[in-house]
C-alpha cells in the first residue's frame, strides 16, 4: 500500500446559492470565481475541487471559502484522498462511456 496515498488528496466545495435576482447571480458568478482563482476545478455544475498536499493547506483553503462564500450561500466542503478519488467512477452519456478521474497535478506528486 502506497502511504502517499493517503496523505494528498482533493479538496472538494459544493455549493447552493439562490440565482433569482441579478444581485445574487452576480454573488453566484464572483464565488465561483474565487474558487477558480483559488486553483479549484469544475468538476460538475456547484461541485469544485481543489488538490492539496497537507492538512495545513486544506485549512488554509477551507478558511479562505469560509470568507468567500455569501451569506445565503449553502457549501459542502469534504477531503477526499487520492486513493479514494482514484477509485471514483466516472459516467458519461448513454450509452454509459466511463472515464478516468482526473490525476493530482505533477507538481504537486514531487512534494
Amino acid at each position: 500500500m502506497d502511504p502517499n496515498h493517503y496523505k494528498m488528496g482533493w479538496l472538494m466545495v459544493c455549493f447552493d446559492l439562490p440565482v433569482k435576482t441579478k444581485e445574487e447571480r452576480k454573488r453566484y458568478t464572483d464565488f465561483r470565481k474565487f474558487l477558480i482563482d483559488d486553483g479549484f476545478q469544475m468538476i460538475q455544475f456547484s461541485v469544485y475541487a481543489r488538490p492539496c498536499v497537507t492538512f495545513a493547506r486544506q485549512e488554509t483553503h477551507i478558511r479562505r471559502v469560509k470568507h468567500a462564500v455569501p451569506a445565503e450561500g449553502h457549501v459542502r466542503i469534504t477531503f477526499i484522498t487520492k486513493a479514494q478519488w482514484e477509485r471514483s467512477w466516472i459516467i458519461n452519456g448513454a450509452p454509459a462511456k466511463e472515464m478516468e478521474p482526473e490525476n493530482l497535478p505533477e507538481q504537486i506528486e514531487l512534494w
